[in-house]
């Protein structure tokens, strides 16, 4: 593509390239040429209007927020922090040595549970009943 380019922004290579052609295509060629700078004039032209609407909204915010005195850092400061969320309630439980342990059935599996698995009990023995 850069070929392309370099042939259709140099003058004498643009001349050279289309000197083969018959009046009519160069013609149609134009009329295309054209067409798409309209269409990316019109494109622009959209583009401003969209941008100038935005900008005199941002304004007018700019303008309220200077009437009532306010700033973007109160903006900022408004903002709720962030809720932690509860801690899950374990769904399983077991004793070893008088000692409960327990655990939610998510993230890694305790070794104490590892070990029960291994010698032959289910996850259901373990379930901590409502």
């Amino acid at each position: 593509m850069s070929e392309f380019l370099a042939t259709l922004t140099h003058g004498r290579r643009f001349k050279a390239a289309v000197t083969d052609l018959p009046v009519e295509e160069l013609k149609l060629f134009q009329d295309k040429l054209n067409k798409l700078i309209d269409d990316r004039e019109a494109q622009i032209a959209a583009d401003l209007e969209i941008n100038a609407e935005r900008n005199a909204q941002i304004d007018a915010i700019r303008k309220q927020m200077a009437e009532l005195g306010l700033s973007a850092d109160d903006i900022e400061a408004v903002k709720a922090p962030k809720k932690k969320r509860d801690p899950r309630p374990a769904k399983y439980s077991i004793e070893v040595n008088g000692e409960t342990i327990t655990w939610t059935g998510q993230g890694r599996m305790p070794t104490v549970f590892k070990k029960e698995l291994d010698d032959g009990f289910e996850m259901n023995d373990f379930l901590i009943k409502p």
